[in-house]
């Protein structure tokens, strides 16, 4: 094939917005129920909704949700353990009502919570059925009004097979998680976790005998994060904690001390922004498989029965969920950097795999996928101490293409979400769009990122819109002073939290970047902590500072309040419906700028939340955003994509 010199930018691809979208899926969880395996997917092309599909030993898929079920909870805003399932029925709270349902084989969904006054006030998430299949024990958050002070999270137990009134077990802890009930079903095991922390911060593991209520504090308390409680066949407790900086692996037998089961300088755990992780499991024999991060990418390990760890070999790079599959197997949610997440078992003593649920086939020259270099370098702190940050670095790749002989890439600096979050090296089409058209990309793991530690991600206390900046900053002239990417072109893009960095990256009179997109960013911090939903509402807290104590750094860190320092730039994309970082923050900013003359494009989208789950939609903010970046940095649109151009206001 000839390869064609185009200046970088404006190489034409077939990855189009068009293909990211086409036939695309997010899978979720999965889960394992006798002989059949179940997986959620997120369709774009039926609105966003989740669709659980069910596969049987002989290959056969099905579609369990009928049309209009949409198998999703808002607790948390962020939801995940939206259903489970057992012996063919699924349990699963529908994103309309928010209502718990039953779905029987070969049955139609039927509730068993009742209908509250209130239109989704009560909120179901992160169930487990007892050993005997009478009774699911859940959690519920209910609504009682519009604040985040009018939230109550707590345990309920219900019934399984009939609508019933959920029974209180646990409430007066501000967030509960991950009940779960003992094989014998006589105890119950949850995680708890007060404001202002989060559940990456201090959580407490309690086990609660059912007919006595004595109750025991296993695990956790300041300074300590635990996850993943998972009880074992003779009544010991599975769970992580980062006790040791890294989230390990312990075991608690009753009446006897914490044991330790796996102890590496490796990340098993990930942030419980939502319900429903699954970063180990246990296999009958005693073996335990467990997903671990370490130096920017995920690997599967077994734990023999004798104590010694060992490494599988295997072409993942990042994976979401592990569950047993029978004596010697496990299922997975994972992918590499050249291909997107499926479902694959995985034959633990021969590394074999078989993929249950393929990712898509997107017929690509292989030449088309640029594969992520993990990269350290050199960031400050606050005060300007030296210190180590770590990013995923793209080159431009192209099967079709080359830059100008003495021209260099522009660079797209990626800003995760949480900001407790992380840049995972997975084939990415929606990043891909832009390294198949010449730009390069490095994703940040700044500061405050999972994977590399708690004392890495204790970084961003009090320091949220310092640390983040700076390792952004410090990535992009690295890349720059290396001769990697043109240091006068320059951009930066991020969502939610990564919004807030990309505005507070452009609110400085000495910023390096020419141009960014804020995704549905935080521009006034004080208003956020005002106005978002309860799982957040303290975040800031630590990251931060108390409100209202510390009002003049959240003053001093609002890109609102430095308006007279922007003079690059912005694209806005924003949710109508976004309850997380609402519509007024975007358009606070993007009002601002406009009073100011600056460039600025704004696109408000309808049906949304936090974060585009529609294919009409996704398709327009990604092709809006390249033609704002072709307009600022002057080059050309692929003429043959018949891409729409965006409006940029005030642009000269």
């Amino acid at each position: 094939m000839t390869i064609t010199e185009r200046p970088y930018g404006s190489w034409s691809t077939p990855i189009t917005s068009e293909l990211v979208t086409a036939a695309a899926v997010r899978l979720g969880e999965v889960r394992v129920d006798g002989a059949d395996v179940v997986w959620a997917e997120g369709r774009p092309a039926e609105g966003g909704r989740t669709q659980l599909v069910r596969r049987t030993p002989d290959g056969a898929t099905t579609d369990l949700l009928p049309d209009g079920r949409n198998a999703r909870t808002a607790v948390h805003e962020y939801g995940g353990a939206a259903w489970w399932v057992r012996d063919g029925v699924v349990w699963f709270t529908d994103w309309a009502d928010q209502r718990l349902y039953r779905l029987a084989p070969g049955g139609e969904p039927e509730p068993i919570t009742s209908e509250p006054a209130t239109p989704r006030a009560d909120r179901y998430a992160d169930g487990d059925v007892a050993p005997d299949g009478a009774t699911i024990v859940c959690v519920r958050e209910r609504h009682t009004g519009p604040s985040a002070a009018d939230v109550r999270n707590e345990v309920v137990r219900l019934a399984a097979d009939r609508p019933s009134e959920p029974e209180v077990l646990v409430t007066g802890p501000d967030f509960v998680a991950a009940p779960r009930l003992s094989p014998d079903g006589t105890r119950l095991a949850w995680l708890q976790w007060q404001h202002p922390s989060m559940p990456w911060d201090d959580t407490e593991l309690v086990v609660r005998d059912l007919a006595s209520g004595e109750e025991t504090l296993v695990a956790g308390g300041p300074g300590e994060s635990v996850l993943e409680p998972r009880w074992e066949p003779d009544g010991s407790l599975l769970f992580l904690s980062d006790r040791s900086d890294w989230w390990n692996l312990y075991r608690w037998t009753p009446g006897a001390d914490i044991e330790s089961v796996v102890r590496i300088d490796a990340e098993i755990g990930e942030p419980a922004w939502v319900f429903g992780s699954a970063r180990y499991a246990r296999l009958d024999d005693g073996r335990i498989v467990f997903a671990r991060w370490r130096q920017g990418r995920d690997g599967l390990a077994v734990r023999q029965a004798d104590g010694t760890i060992t490494d599988l070999d295997l072409p993942f790079s990042a994976i979401a969920a592990v569950r047993a599959a029978g004596p010697d197997a496990v299922v997975v949610v994972a992918g590499s950097p050249t291909a997107e997440p499926g479902v694959h078992r995985v034959e633990v003593s021969t590394a074999a795999v078989e993929t249950l649920r393929p990712p898509r086939d997107l017929g690509l020259d292989p030449a088309q996928i640029s594969v992520p270099e993990h990269i350290a370098f050199d960031s400050v702190d606050g005060s300007g101490a030296q210190r180590k940050a770590y990013a995923q670095f793209y080159p431009p790749a192209s099967a079709e293409f080359r830059g100008p002989d003495g021209e260099l890439p522009p660079l797209l600096v990626v800003i995760h979400g949480g900001p407790t979050s992380a840049a995972v090296p997975v084939l990415n089409v929606g990043l891909q769009y832009w390294t198949s058209r010449g730009f390069a990309v490095v994703d940040v793991n700044y500061g405050g990122s999972t994977g590399y530690g708690r004392s890495y991600r204790q970084q961003l206390e009090g320091q949220w819109g310092v640390i983040d900046v700076a390792d952004c900053l410090a990535a992009a002239r690295r890349l720059a002073e290396q001769g990697r990417v043109d240091g006068n072109r320059l951009c930066i893009r991020g969502g939610s939290a990564g919004g807030f960095t990309t505005l507070a990256a452009l609110a400085r009179e000495d910023t390096p970047f020419a141009a960014g997109a804020d995704h549905f960013g935080v521009a006034d911090l004080e208003a956020l902590a005002a106005e978002t939903h309860k799982f957040e509402s303290r975040y800031l807290d630590r990251l931060v500072g108390p409100y209202p104590e510390a009002r003049d750094t959240y003053v001093e860190r609002s890109p609102i309040h430095h308006v007279d320092r922007f003079t690059r730039p912005l694209i806005v994309l924003q949710g109508a419906e976004d309850e997380v970082v609402p519509p007024n923050q975007s358009e606070m900013i993007v009002n601002a700028l406009r009073a100011r003359g600056t460039p600025v494009a704004y696109l408000l989208f309808e049906g949304e939340q936090h974060g585009f789950r529609r294919a009409e939609n996704i398709r327009r903010a990604l092709d809006a955003e390249l033609s704002f970046y072709a307009q600022v940095l002057g080059f050309e649109l692929p003429a043959e994509e018949g891409i729409e151009p965006v409006v940029v206001e005030n642009l000269s």
